[in-house]
């Protein structure tokens, strides 16, 4: 299961990032460098990609806290017992580590088009599960037609988890399903779908072309909002909706393995379809938001 694979391998790399600052506190002068940046740099992006929604994010801060008190433990009470070796191996992988941290700030898009929107739900604390300004934090929606800048959106429980469990095949256990969707915008709705059933997770075998969604047409923009609940969908193609008007709600109906909100937004382009116009960059009430970023009313 590529849940618990994903959730080890977060575990396991920022403890290996503990790991190497104790090695580096044991080398020599040279090699301590190194492998100290190493580590830091492991920690960084571990940090920033780790899946720690998958337990709970609040795993992310102890982590963090733990690595910089550890590392001060070690080089106080430093002592050398490790010789040097060979230190090419590990500026590679530092230098790898170092552009991977940027580029989750950065991107690879350039100075993307934005377009400013409501954020479309109302209760509670959720959390960005992809997104980002294309590679390497937006990996899945990069492969996708057209949509580099489009965000999937969880909720947290209380305890930082986007589900009562690790991973659960019962849909009730996920915070965000059910939720009401609101328009992001005003607008016309210009397709709204809500017959498809909801997968139970991580089946995905339905496919893309069977998503319940609402597509909202605005002045200079179309929204989209996928994988909404069977039967849920309250507007109608046709209808003109006011920004904060409720859609429908959270489901995981189409492409999705688990409930969450699909949400991507295109540059109004004559002669072209929605879905091939320029992507553009959501801002949500003012802010941007990156992977893994949690979203609460009061950064709205």
């Amino acid at each position: 299961m590529i849940t618990y694979l994903l959730l080890a391998l977060t575990i396991g790399l920022a403890a290996l990032s503990i790991f190497l600052m104790y090695r580096a506190s044991r080398k020599p002068l040279a090699d301590l460098v190194f492998t100290a940046v190493l580590s830091v740099f492991l920690a960084l992006f571990i940090y920033l990609y780790g899946m720690w929604v998958f337990l709970s994010i609040y795993l992310k801060y102890v982590f963090g806290i733990l690595f910089l008190l550890s590392t001060g433990w070690f080089f106080i009470r430093r002592k050398q017992t490790l010789r040097s070796r060979p230190i090419w191996l590990k500026f590679f992988f530092a230098v790898w580590l170092c552009v991977a941290v940027v580029l989750y700030f950065t991107g690879t898009t350039g100075k993307p088009r934005t377009v400013e929107l409501d954020f479309p739900l109302k209760k509670g604390r959720y959390f960005v599960l992809q997104g980002g300004k294309g590679l390497p934090t937006n990996i899945f929606h990069f492969s996708l037609r057209g949509a580099i800048y489009a965000m999937d959106i969880v909720k947290l429980n209380d305890y930082g988890n986007r589900a009562n469990t690790v991973f659960s095949r019962n849909l009730e256990d996920y915070a965000i399903f059910g939720d009401t969707i609101y328009s992001p915008c005003a607008g016309k709705v210009v397709r709204a779908y809500g017959d498809n059933p909801d997968n139970i997770p991580p089946n995905m075998e339905r496919g893309p072309k069977n998503t319940n969604m609402v597509v909202i047409e605005g002045e200079h923009y179309t929204v989209f909002m996928g994988h909404l609940k069977k039967g849920s969908v309250m507007v109608g193609e046709g209808d003109v909706v006011k920004m904060g008007q409720p859609l429908g709600c959270v489901g995981n109906s189409g492409f999705s393995s688990e409930p969450h909100l699909h949400i991507q937004v295109h540059e109004k382009e004559e002669g072209r379809p929605w879905y091939a116009s320029t992507p553009l960059y959501i801002r949500f009430n003012g802010r941007s938001y990156l992977l893994n970023e949690m979203i609460k009313k009061k950064n709205l």
